[in-house]
């Protein structure tokens, strides 16, 4: 009890040292309650749409997805005849039965051609208007489409949109474009995570969709009383046959929530491990608070043990001090965490994706996790500074109170420290001369992990060398003032170098990222450069395939010189040493692709493999399937029948472009493939006549007016949209870093702060002989500064040496190209300076405001 009140006595006496630290862990533990609500909120929320959206029973065409989305090359969704309706509704047991159509390849316009799609990356949905769809929506104005010119949107999509009564929109399918006027607007019952979703009457929806009367793509199967839904799925299917895929209600829901859940759990435990940096770098927080309080008590620790204080018992005084540090700071970033999933949803609003906080979700393990995070890791970095207490001398008691001085770090810490970084160097060299990416990722895993952590230990003694150079650079200029501001950050090397170490992490991270990311650019650019020969490239950003008229538009633009289509399919392959590979992709094209795209032959020629009965194959199958030029492999092709190809080319697999594509003729497909079956293009390339580029972009362009499904993009559009999607992912992780820096600028701040009151006496003396207040808050700043660069110095250099070691391995993948994005480099090492500045304004003002008197009274 004695060890408890004494420890609450010196909580509360030192409440504000301590204010920092429990920041550091209320943004901690709000991050990861906040993710873990966040991610359980959106799992109740699909979970109850796809409750309420699926029926007892759904019988799918052959072909169709286990979540039922399109999965045809042809651009239709897969279809069973109206048929099987009749059949179904025999089956013992069923109430009712009715069929759907319905499509997710599609792009929906309104009357100005601009896009009515989600902007969220959710669904467009098109489908006909059912009863299962009544139980989950409701028309809240206008009526239900009862003809072929009339058109149902949801209400989510309407105000977004803009859009009301009698508004005309566009379906765009691999069908054609089918027109219609809004007749009514209908609201979800459940909340929609931001699908746009539009109905159309039955017989509309089928040739809308698929081109042809009398076909389903789902019958929706309601079980009559008494009968359960695994039984209702065995009586429909004996009684349909098979060839067709039979769900329960379970089963559809189970399919959607795998589906998403996946999404989901990628998302979660990425938003874990930035939440985890922000922790460790709370750790460093932690500790340089704790040790310097430990240190500023010196003489009162020596006191206790010398009227009696046992070690033990120091030692539970500091730890009992960090457990209600994270108590109170866990207990904080539980409540913060559920505003930041509100926050979070509020976010996810914006870009299109609806939550409701109807349905919030906070799981009795939320708050639990957090608590036991946020008060296992203070006391973890307690504990060291409670130990060094425990072993100070009844002795101490006798001497002034205060940190001793630090000039050096120790010498086995030292010793570890270069062993670390040596072994975590060794561990890049490794990785940067591994000949597979999967043995240089687990060297670089490796170190990545000792040569941070030997940063870390060895911090100290780097501190004492850099913060001398960068004192000659930066500090020199302010004179006095300036050195003395050096000396101050060298007089304690170790909580200097804790305190750069806070602000490193993150840093590094940053740089790294950026160094693959602009290597990725760069590298693609470069590939593109030299691969590329065409001039343009047209396709649809949501995975729409090309539609025959599309193609025949493109072809009939002026100024082009010619038009290549490429394909996609899948062939069960035979290959000469007699093993059966299935679904393998294969690619068809123009022989004009081979000029198109310039892909490097390992032996052949590309162009061979686009003469009749010939292919390519790329030198790893070859080598694996014992195949060389002049090889016949069987291909039996998706819904068409089997060729016996030739190998006429083998290229290489370290392209970048098609990596690993094996090419054959769009002419050959068509020997083997009915019309009917053929797939669709992916994409169209297009190549201008001599000195026409520009016509024929502006040509191409209005040619697919009536297309805005498809994108005309020159190299310079391909090369900028690269680097922006590349961009905007870099743009998302640095904000998740940012909760990182943020705690190590708050670590800078705590440090100075404490640094302040330990050095009390000192700024009072300095103060009585002439340094003026300005020149005091100068000197608080500088060593800010100083120490924020430091940080950033040691993580700019560590994340550059693990972006560089990142690239050599994303080499083996053709990326090929090291860039350092020097003007982020050097953006964020003069960024750090101005966090150092920030940090040192509330201890530079109140080291300003001391009275003299009492401060050179101060013990």
């Amino acid at each position: 009890m004695t060890v408890l009140k004494t420890s609450m006595r010196n909580f509360y006496a030192h409440k504000g040292r301590m204010a920092l630290s429990a920041v550091a862990v209320l943004l901690s533990v709000a991050f990861v309650c906040g993710t873990l609500v966040f991610t359980d909120t959106m799992n109740t929320t699909f979970d109850k749409l796809f409750a309420a959206t699926s029926s007892d029973v759904t019988v799918s065409a052959k072909g169709a997805s286990d979540t039922g989305e399109t999965t045809a090359d042809n651009g239709k969704p897969p279809v069973m005849p109206a048929a099987v309706l009749g059949e179904v509704r025999k089956a013992q047991g069923v109430k009712s039965a009715e069929g759907t159509v319905f499509s997710t390849s599609v792009t929906v316009v309104d009357a100005d051609k601009d896009s009515l799609s989600p902007s969220s990356g959710a669904p467009t949905i098109v489908g006909n208007w059912n009863a299962n769809d009544a139980r989950t929506m409701k028309i809240t104005d206008g009526a239900a489409p009862k003809a072929s010119d009339q058109v149902m949107v949801d209400e989510d999509t309407a105000d977004k949109h803009h859009l009301e009564l009698g508004d005309e929109i566009g379906v765009i399918t691999a069908v054609g474009t089918h027109t219609a006027k809004i007749s009514g607007i209908a609201a979800f019952q459940v909340t929609n995570p931001g699908a746009a979703i539009f109905y159309l009457d039955t017989a509309t929806a089928q040739k809308a969709l698929v081109g042809e009367p009398d076909v389903y793509t789902n019958v929706n199967v309601t079980a009559a009383a008494g009968v359960s839904d695994e039984q209702l799925k065995k009586n429909v299917a004996a009684g349909i046959g098979a060839g067709y895929k039979v769900q329960t209600a379970k089963e559809t829901a189970d399919a959607n929530r795998q589906d998403v859940g996946s999404f989901l759990d990628v998302m979660k435990y990425a938003m874990l491990g930035f939440a985890g940096i922000a922790f460790l770098v709370g750790i460093f927080l932690i500790i340089n608070t704790f040790s310097m309080l430990v240190a500023q008590r010196t003489r009162e620790i020596g006191l206790m043990r010398a009227i009696g204080s046992s070690r033990k018992q120091v030692n539970r005084s500091v730890l009992a001090e960090a457990l209600l540090l994270g108590v109170v700071g866990s207990l904080l970033g539980v409540g913060a965490g559920v505003g930041i999933a509100v926050g979070l949803m509020k976010l996810m609003g914006m870009t299109g994706m609806n939550l409701s906080t109807d349905d919030l979700t906070v799981a009795w393990t939320t708050p639990v996790v957090g608590m036991v995070l946020g008060v296992v890791v203070t006391v973890l970095a307690a504990y060291l500074p409670a130990r060094r207490a425990g072993k100070v001398s009844p002795m101490a008691a006798l001497r002034d109170a205060g940190a001793p001085a630090d000039a050096r770090a120790g010498v086995v810490r030292a010793v570890i420290g270069l062993v670390l970084t040596g072994a975590g160097g060794a561990g890049l060299y490794l990785a940067s001369a591994a000949d597979k990416a999967t043995e240089g990722s687990l060297w670089l895993g490796l170190g990545v992990v000792f040569s941070l952590i030997g940063f870390v230990v060895i911090g100290p003694l780097l501190a004492g060398v850099v913060v001398r150079v960068l004192g000659a650079i930066v500090l020199r200029a302010f004179g006095p003032v300036g050195r003395m501001a050096e000396r101050n950050a060298l007089r304690n090397p170790r909580r200097t170098g804790a305190t750069g170490a806070a602000l490193m992490i993150g840093l590094a991270l940053v740089a790294c990222l950026s160094v693959v990311g602009s290597s990725m650019v760069a590298s693609a650019t470069e590939e593109l450069d030299k691969s590329v020969g065409t001039d343009f490239i047209i396709q649809s950003d949501s995975g729409q395939l090309m539609t025959p008229q599309a193609v025949q538009a493109i072809k009939a633009t002026p100024g082009l010189a010619r038009v290549t289509e490429y394909k996609w399919t899948e062939a069960d392959f035979t290959t000469p040493d007699g093993k059966t590979l299935d679904k393998t992709a294969i690619t068809a094209a123009d022989p004009t692709y081979a000029t198109d795209l310039r892909v490097e032959t390992v032996a052949g020629n590309l162009a061979d493999a686009y003469r009749p009965g010939s292919m390519s194959v790329h030198d790893k199958f070859a080598k694996d399937h014992r195949i060389t030029l002049g090889s016949t492999v069987s291909v039996a092709f998706k819904d068409g029948s089997t060729a016996r190809l030739t190998v006429r080319a083998i290229t290489s697999s370290d392209a970048v472009i098609d990596q690993g594509a094996m090419y054959t003729s769009i002419d050959t497909l068509k020997k083997y493939v009915p019309a009917d079956k053929l797939p669709l293009d992916q994409l169209v390339f297009a190549t201008a006549k001599d000195g026409q580029q520009d016509t024929a972009y502006t040509a191409l362009k209005k040619a697919l007016h009536d297309y805005p499904q498809y994108s005309v993009r020159d190299q310079t559009d391909y090369k900028q949209e690269l680097k922006d999607q590349i961009g905007q992912l870099l743009n998302l992780i640095y904000g998740l870093l940012a909760l990182a820096i943020i705690v190590a600028v708050l670590g800078v701040v705590n440090t100075l702060a404490l640094s302040v009151v330990e050095r009390t006496r000192e700024i009072g003396l300095m103060r009585a002989i002439g340094l003026s207040r300005r020149q005091l808050r100068r000197m608080i700043r500088m060593e800010s500064v100083v120490i924020a660069l430091f940080g950033a110095l040691l993580g700019l250099g560590l994340g550059m040496g693990w972006g560089a070691t990142a690239q050599q391995l994303l080499a083996l993948q053709g990326l090929d190209v090291l860039e350092i994005p020097w003007p982020t480099i050097i953006g964020v090492f003069i960024g750090s300076a101005f966090v150092g500045l920030f940090a040192a304004l509330i201890p530079a003002f109140r080291a300003g405001r001391m009275n003299v008197l009492n401060a050179i009274a101060t013990d």
